[in-house]
This record gives structure tokens, C-alpha cells and sequence, in this order.
């Protein structure tokens, strides 16, 4: 297969904001916060010009020291998303979120890379940073979608493992529909990039099988944690 893939002129790359602007202009006619979706889409794109430089930077020192602050400053921000769209928000909730993507993210990180991989050296950044943010971001959403659940059914009396099961349950959905898509569905990114760029599609189906994997682990053992830990003697009255 033909390994050169062509870069995307400038021009035409901003013609890729033409659905996105439609988008806009739905929410605008039907009175909704247009203004959110313009500043998501304007937001990703430099964040993602931003991240573009700071990779160039960060894999021209492949060491232990640069993985473990990128690692840190994910996990951070990754429980401040989290614990921002939550109604109820408090320092002791924040570090629950944190400590359930960490688990979840890391524990299944390091056995996707170091047992599956075997990456030499163990802590590449070229392999440890992506596959991290995949396991994290996952991570964090499913924590999400599980507090956010948790948090609304307590509210309204039940018992905590009829709500526990639920909220894992309904956290679990986007991930699970996913490993349904896949393949059937969807052409899953990690799968479509290395397509594209040259790879063999049976080679690039092990990567995204390897990826899959990663996901429906980080986010299932952080949700799980999170619930764990989530669990507080509810005060009589409440």
C-alpha cells in the first residue's frame, strides 16, 4: 500500500467548519445556546493547533519525568471536567473523580502497553501520551455520565445498589455502543488514521482491537471505583 498520505491544504481545511457552522445556525433558529457550540468548535481547533506544537516538543524528550507531568496535568484536568458538570461540587467529590480516572486509566494503560506492546522503552512517549489521553478522556466521561446519575437518583430516595447499578449501567452505554459500531457501523479512528496512512487493514485491526480494549477497561474500572468510592452514609432527613 501506497504509506504517503497527503496534507490537507489550509484552504481546505476550513471549508471542514461548514457542517459544524450549520450546526450553529440549527441551534440559533431554534432558540438554543448557539453561542456554546461556536465557542466548543473554535476552542477545539486551537487547543488542538496548540497540542500539535506541544507534541513536537514533548517527543524530542522521551523520558520518564515528561510522561509523568503530562500524566498529571491529564488526571487534573480531566476530574476538574468532570466534577464541572455536576450540580454538586466539593473538594472531597473531586479527588473521588480523580483517584476513579486514575485507577481505571492507569491500571489498564500499563497493561495494554507494557504486556501487549512490551514498549522498549517502557515509558515512550510517543506511544504512552495518546494511548493516555484515550484511556483517561474515556475515563472521565463515563465518571461523568455515572455522578451525574448517582447523584440525581440518591436524590430521590432510592437505594444505593438499585442506583449503583443503574448509573454503571447507563455510564456504560456510549461504550458499549461503540464496540457494537464497530466495524458494523463505524470505521474506528485509531483504525481509519493508520488505513489511510499506508497500513495494512489486518494490522490495523489488531491496533484498534488493542484500542477498544484499552477504552472498555479504563472506563469500566474507573466507573466502578468511582461508585465504590461515591458510597458515604446518607444522614437521616436526606
Amino acid at each position: 500500500m501506497n504509506s504517503a498520505i497527503p496534507t490537507i491544504p489550509v484552504f481546505n481545511l476550513a471549508l471542514t467548519a461548514v457542517p459544524a457552522l450549520a450546526v450553529v445556525v440549527i441551534y440559533y433558529v431554534w432558540a438554543m445556546r448557539a453561542g456554546t457550540v461556536l465557542y466548543s468548535f473554535t476552542r477545539m481547533i486551537l487547543q488542538l493547533i496548540l497540542l500539535g506544537y506541544v507534541l513536537n516538543y514533548l517527543f524530542a524528550y522521551d523520558n520518564v519525568l515528561t510522561v509523568s507531568v503530562v500524566f498529571a496535568v491529564m488526571l487534573l484536568v480531566s476530574g476538574w471536567i468532570a466534577l464541572y458538570s455536576l450540580k454538586q461540587k466539593s473538594a472531597a467529590l473531586y479527588w473521588k473523580i480523580l483517584l476513579s480516572i486514575a485507577a481505571g486509566g492507569l491500571t489498564t494503560l500499563f497493561f495494554i502497553t507494557q504486556l501487549v506492546l512490551e514498549l522498549a522503552p517502557w515509558f515512550s512517549v510517543k506511544y504512552m501520551i495518546p494511548l493516555g489521553g484515550m484511556a483517561f478522556s474515556n475515563a472521565m466521561n463515563t465518571v461523568c455520565l455515572a455522578a451525574e446519575r448517582l447523584e440525581s437518583d440518591l436524590a430521590e430516595g432510592r437505594d444505593y445498589e438499585t442506583v449503583r447499578n443503574a448509573a454503571f449501567h447507563a455510564a456504560m452505554i456510549p461504550t458499549i455502543n461503540l464496540l457494537f459500531a464497530a466495524g458494523a457501523v463505524s470505521l474506528p479512528g485509531v483504525m481509519t488514521g493508520q488505513v489511510l496512512s499506508g497500513v495494512e487493514p489486518l494490522v490495523a485491526v489488531r491496533y484498534q482491537v488493542m484500542i477498544m480494549s484499552l477504552v472498555l477497561g479504563a472506563t469500566g474500572i474507573s466507573t466502578a471505583c468511582y461508585l465504590v468510592l461515591a458510597r458515604t452514609p446518607r444522614r437521616r432527613g436526606q
